[in-house]
C-alpha cells in the first residue's frame, strides 16, 4: 500500500497523483496541525539538551576540558596563564612547548601530548602577569628580579615559628618584600568538581598583580596606599610548653611522622598553586590551569591558618605579601556565605593567630562590603553581593536563599563586633536568628530555601543534614559556646533539633543497621545521606563534651562509623558524593551509590568529625581510620608534578577520572583537620579556648561581655 491511499502497487500501473506519491518528512510534518508542530519541536529540544547534559557528566574528564564554556579553555592560548616568564617554561621547558599529561587512576602517566604555544605580541610575555616571586642575587643583596628593591641583610626574614614572641611585636620601616629565600632551596622548582551546591565562574581571566609587581595600586581600595606595605609582622607563639632541659618549645609544626605527611602533602598542593594558579582562587591541577570564581585568592586565603599551625612560615609569609597587596573590593558579584566562612573567617583567624592588624583591617573592610546583602525587606540577607558596587541580589538560579548560607555567618560576624567594638556587624547578623528562631518549623528542622523578600520558609522544602540546610544546626551549637553558654535560645534550638533528627530523619540500614540520617521529602522518607552530613558526629561530640545528654554521643559513635563506612565500603576508599541506604528487608549490601553521585570533592567532614571525636573520647581507631582516608587521597587524587584533584568515579580505581580541580577547603579544612587529628597535643587548638567555624577556621571563645576567654 502506498501512504495515505487506499490503492495498490501490485502490477504495472503508475499514476503521478499526488495522492500516490510517497510523503517525504517534511510533507508529512507540514500536514501536522501547528500545536502539534510546537509540542514535537520542544520534546525535541529536550532530548537534545538532556542528551547533552548525561553526554558531559559521562565523558572522560579530559575530553570535558575541551568542551568547557569558560575563558579559561577556550580562548588562552598560553596554558600556563602567563605565569612563567616568556623564555622558559615549567621545569625548565622551551618557550614554545610545553607538556600536558592526562593522569589515570594512581596519577600513572597515560599520554603526553606535546603543545605549541604561540608568543604574546608583547616582547617579555603576557602583561599582567601573575607568578611566584622569581628571586636572584645581584651584588650579594636579595633583590626580586624584575624590581627595584632590595632588602637589608638577614633581619628581613621573618622568624622561625618556634620563637616565642609576645603578641603585637611589629617591626618597623621593614617592606614585605625584603623577605627572600635562597632559590637553590626549591632545586629548580618556582613553587611546589565541581561542587554541585555552588555557582562557579570558571576560568575567567583577571589582569592582576602577582607578587613580583613591587609598585602596584591593586591594594589601593584596602586603604591609604603603601598603609600595611611598610612594616613587617612577627608572627607571635600561643603559650609554649617546656621541655626537659626547660627549654620553651612552640605547639606549631609537625611532631610525627603522620604530621610530617600531611604537611608534605600541603607543600605538594602548594607547590602546583604557586606555579600554576598564584593570586588566582582554584587550581586546575590536571591542565595546570587555575579557574576563577570570587577573585579573592581563594585558596592562598583559605589556607593561611593551615600554614601557620603546620609551622610553614615561608609559605605563610609569600603569602601575607600578595594579601597585603590584595584588594578585596572586587568588581565581582560573590556568594555571602562562601565569603563570609572562606575568606572573612580566614582574615579573622589569621589575626587572632598572629596579631597581625593587616589582616584585620581586611576583614572590616570585606564586611562592610557584604552588609550590603542586608538590605533585604525582611531581616534574611540576599545571598550574592557585588563587592564593588554594593547591588545585593538573589542568586542566579531562583528567588530564594539556602537556609544553612543565611544561618552560617553568624560566628564570624560576632566575632568581627567583638574584636572591633563595633556591634554593626553583630546586629546584622543575630537579627537573621532572631528571625528564624520565631519561624514555625517541624520538631526544630528547617526547610532548605528561605525567601529574602518575605522573610519566610519556601513551602513544601526538603528536610535534610546535606547541603543547603547542615551548617544551620552546627551554628546553633557553636554559637551558644562562642559566648560562654550564655544566650540560651540557641540551646533552646539546638536541643530541639536534635530530637527532630533522631525522629523524623534518623535511619538504620539492612542488613547491619549501619545508623543515617536521611531526607524527607514532605512526608516521604528517602534513605539519602550527602557526605556534606557526616560533620554531624563532630557537632554531637562536641555538644556532648559541653554539657549534652550521652546519648548525643552514642549517636555520634554510631554516624562516625557509618560514615567511614562509606569510606572503606568503596574500591579506592574514598566516599562518594551522596549515598543511598538500603532499608528494606532482604537487602544484601548497605550502600546503594548511583552512578551520578560517585564523584569525591576532598571533602573535610568525616575527617573533621573523626578529629572532634578522637579529641574529645581519646579513641585512637579514629586517628586509624583518617590515616587510612589521607593514604587514599594520596593514592587516587595526588597529582604528579604538584596539587590534588577531586576524582568522577569512587568505584573505579582503574580509572578515577580526575575532575582536574583542587577545592580551596582541601587545604583550608580537609588537611588541616587531618593534621589536627594527627596531633597529641590537646593545646593546639583547644576546644575550650576556640570554636572552629565551619571552614575550619578557629576563632576565639568570649565571655558574656564580648572578651575573650583567658
Amino acid at each position: 500500500m502506498l501512504p495515505f491511499t487506499s490503492k495498490s502497487t501490485t502490477g504495472s500501473y503508475y499514476d503521478n497523483n499526488k495522492a500516490r506519491r510517497p510523503q517525504s518528512c517534511w510533507r508529512i510534518w507540514r500536514r501536522l496541525p501547528r500545536l502539534q508542530r510546537r509540542v514535537a519541536t520542544l520534546v525535541l529540544l529536550l532530548c537534545l539538551m538532556c542528551s547533552f547534559f548525561v553526554f558531559r557528566h559521562f565523558m572522560p574528564d579530559t575530553l570535558g576540558s575541551y568542551l568547557s564554556f569558560s575563558r579559561d579553555e577556550r580562548d588562552r592560548a598560553d596554558p600556563v596563564g602567563g605565569l612563567m616568564p616568556p623564555d622558559v617554561g615549567p621545569a625548565g621547558e622551551k618557550d614554545g612547548e610545553r607538556d600536558v599529561f592526562v593522569y589515570g587512576n594512581e596519577g600513572d602517566l597515560i599520554e603526553k601530548i606535546k603543545q605549541n604555544t604561540k608568543d604574546k605580541d608583547q616582547p617579555g610575555g603576557r602583561p599582567g602577569k601573575r607568578g611566584p616571586p622569581k628571586r636572584t642575587r645581584e651584588n650579594g643583596n636579595q633583590q626580586r628580579a624584575g624590581g627595584d628593591r632590595q632588602g637589608d641583610g638577614p633581619d628581613d626574614e621573618l622568624p622561625q615559628l618556634g620563637i616565642q614572641v609576645p603578641p603585637d611585636v611589629i617591626k618597623e620601616g621593614v617592606s614585605n618584600e625584603d623577605h627572600v629565600h635562597d632559590e637553590s632551596e626549591d632545586d629548580g622548582d618556582i613553587g611546589d568538581d565541581d561542587d554541585d551546591e555552588e555557582e562557579e565562574d570558571e576560568g575567567e581571566e583577571h589582569d592582576g598583580v602577582g607578587p613580583e609587581d613591587d609598585d602596584s595600586d591593586v591594594g589601593a581600595a584596602a586603604g591609604a596606599p603603601g598603609e600595611n606595605d611598610d612594616k613587617e609582622v612577627v608572627l607571635p607563639m600561643p603559650d609554649g610548653q617546656k621541655t626537659g632541659n626547660g627549654n620553651t618549645q612552640s605547639l606549631y609544626g609537625p611532631k610525627n611522622e603522620r604530621q610530617r605527611a600531611v604537611v608534605d602533602a600541603f607543600k605538594h598542593a602548594w607547590k602546583a598553586y604557586k606555579q600554576y594558579a598564584w593570586g588566582h582562587d582554584e587550581l586546575k591541577p590536571v591542565s595546570k590551569r587555575y579557574s576563577e570564581w570570587f577573585t579573592l585568592s581563594l585558596t592562598m586565603v583559605d589556607s593561611l591558618d593551615t600554614m601557620i599551625i603546620m609551622g610553614l612560615t615561608d609559605e605563610f609569609k609569600e603569602a601575607r605579601d600578595h594579601i597585603a597587596k590584595m584588594s578585596v573590593t572586587p568588581n565581582k558579584d560573590v556568594n555571602l556565605f562562601e565569603t563570609t566562612i572562606r575568606v572573612l573567617g580566614s582574615f579573622l583567624s589569621t589575626f587572632h593567630l598572629t596579631g597581625d592588624t593587616m589582616f584585620l583591617d581586611k576583614a572590616k573592610q570585606l564586611a562592610d562590603n557584604l552588609l550590603n546583602c542586608f538590605n533585604s525587606k525582611s531581616a534574611i540577607p540576599f545571598s550574592d553581593v557585588n563587592l564593588q558596587t554594593g547591588h545585593a541580589h538573589a542568586p542566579r538560579w531562583g528567588p530564594d536563599s539556602s537556609v544553612s548560607e543565611v544561618s552560617t555567618i553568624q560566628l564570624e560576624f560576632r566575632d568581627l563586633s567583638f574584636t572591633t567594638g563595633d556591634p554593626k556587624y553583630q546586629n546584622a547578623a543575630d537579627k537573621v536568628m532572631q528571625h528564624l528562631h520565631g519561624l514555625p518549623k517541624k520538631d526544630g528542622l528547617v526547610p532548605i530555601f528561605i525567601n529574602a523578600n518575605s522573610g519566610q520558609f519556601r513551602p513544601n522544602s526538603i528536610l535534610t543534614l546535606g547541603a543547603r540546610a547542615d551548617s544551620y544546626y552546627e551554628y546553633l551549637l557553636k554559637q551558644w559556646l562562642q559566648t560562654s553558654k550564655s544566650e540560651k535560645r540557641f540551646y533552646d534550638d539546638y536541643v530541639e533539633a536534635v530530637e527532630g533528627i533522631k525522629k523524623k530523619l534518623l535511619g538504620h540500614s539492612e542488613p547491619n543497621k549501619l545508623a543515617f540520617i536521611g531526607e524527607l521529602h514532605r512526608e516521604a522518607y528517602s534513605p539519602k545521606m550527602d557526605e556534606l552530613a557526616c560533620f554531624f558526629p563532630g557537632t554531637l561530640a562536641l555538644g556532648h563534651s559541653n554539657g549534652m545528654p550521652d546519648a548525643h554521643l552514642e549517636l555520634a559513635q554510631e554516624l562516625a562509623h557509618t560514615c567511614y563506612q562509606m569510606y572503606a565500603q568503596m574500591p579506592t576508599f574514598l566516599a562518594p558524593e551522596i549515598t543511598y541506604f538500603n532499608i528494606l528487608p532482604g537487602a544484601t549490601e548497605d550502600l546503594n551509590i548511583k552512578p551520578a553521585d560517585t564523584h569525591n570533592l576532598l571533602r573535610p567532614e568525616t575527617i573533621e568529625s573523626f578529629f572532634y571525636l578522637n579529641r574529645i573520647t581519646g579513641d585512637d581507631y579514629y586517628r586509624e581510620w583518617g590515616w587510612k582516608i589521607f593514604q587514599a587521597f594520596e593514592r587516587y587524587t595526588k597529582i604528579p608534578g604538584g596539587g590534588y584533584s577531586s576524582i568522577g568515579n569512587v568505584k573505579n580505581p582503574s580509572n578515577v577520572s580526575m575532575r582536574d580541580k583542587m577545592e580551596s577547603f582541601f587545604l583550608g579544612e580537609t588537611l588541616k583537620y587531618l593534621f589536627l587529628l594527627f596531633g597529641d597535643d590537646p593545646n593546639l587548638i583547644p576546644l575550650d579556648k576556640f570554636v572552629i567555624n565551619t571552614e575550619a577556621h578557629p576563632l576565639p571563645i568570649r565571655n558574656p561581655d564580648g572578651t575573650k576567654v583567658k
